[in-house]
């Protein structure tokens, strides 16, 4: 049952809640407002706006400013910063995408036990029926280098 007098109940937060105006986000990230409003031009960090057009910075965008401030003092510039910051959040959304297919392939196979799930082949992955196995390919190949 829901407290209604708990007000992470009626609003939720994770790192990614939009709670810091521009002011705090620049101190908490060491930086001046007008460098976030750089960095938000550039699409380094884009924070999200208000009904007013406000920033709210979150947690995570303040982490990643402090990162584009580390990665600056070391020397990358601001497009190197960019590249790297895109391939972070790659990673992190393919990484978010491979335990969510690992979850549904262990639910299928707690709700499926003893059956295969799929098989690989030259058409690619293929779902097959409880009890059937794919068709193996019996044909003899020959390469023969181009003198």
């Amino acid at each position: 049952m829901m407290d209604r007098t708990d007000p992470a109940a009626h609003w939720p937060m994770d790192e990614t809640s939009p709670i810091f105006a521009i002011a705090m986000a620049a101190e908490l990230a060491g930086m001046h407002a007008q460098t976030l409003r750089q960095y938000d031009r550039l699409g380094l960090v884009v924070p999200q706006r208000t009904a007013g057009k406000s920033r709210r910075y979150s947690m995570r965008d303040v982490v990643q400013l402090r990162e584009i401030a580390r990665l600056g003092g070391e020397g990358v510039s601001l497009e190197g910063i960019k590249r790297i910051l895109e391939l972070e959040n790659q990673v992190t959304a393919l990484q978010s995408r491979v335990r969510e297919l690992e979850r549904a392939l262990a639910d299928e196979l707690v709700n499926r036990p003893g059956s295969r799930v799929f098989a690989a082949g030259e058409s690619g992955v293929v779902p097959l029926k409880h009890g059937t196995r794919p068709a193996r390919q019996t044909s003899v190949v020959v390469w023969r280098p181009l003198r």
